[in-house]
Order: structure tokens, then C-alpha cells, then sequence
């Protein structure tokens, strides 16, 4: 994979400054459309938790901190 890595960041050094510009507002947006899905998945998870009562909710930051230990 380094090799692979290491051609495609030369190819890339070769673009112009506007297909750098291009590829970097499409990298981008491929992290952010990765970030939401991780946050889907989460959410997935945390419902999931839920209906199986293994999830708490508490407002009381001591019974939070008792959790995290």
C-alpha cells in the first residue's frame, strides 16, 4: 500500500491548482458524508441499547461519574 500511497501523492502533485482545489472540496466532503455515518451507526447502536435497557439516562453529574469508573 506504500507504494500504491506514495504513486497516487505524485500523480496528485502533478494536477493543476485548480484540480488540486477540486480534490481537496471532494476529499472533504467524503469525510463529512464518513463522520455522519459514524454518527448514524452511533445512534443506531444507542437505540438499540435502549430498547435492550441497557442504556441510563441521568441528569446527576455523580451518578455520571460513578458510570465512567
Amino acid at each position: 500500500m506504500d507504494n500504491t500511497f506514495a504513486n497516487l501523492v505524485e500523480e496528485i502533485k502533478k494536477l493543476s491548482p485548480e484540480e488540486k482545489e477540486e480534490l481537496l472540496d471532494l476529499l472533504h466532503k467524503l469525510l463529512i458524508d464518513a463522520r455522519r455515518d459514524e454518527i448514524h451507526d452511533n445512534y443506531q447502536d444507542s437505540l438499540k441499547e435502549v430498547k435492550e435497557g441497557k442504556l441510563k439516562y441521568s441528569s446527576k453529574v455523580s451518578d455520571l461519574k460513578k458510570d465512567i469508573e
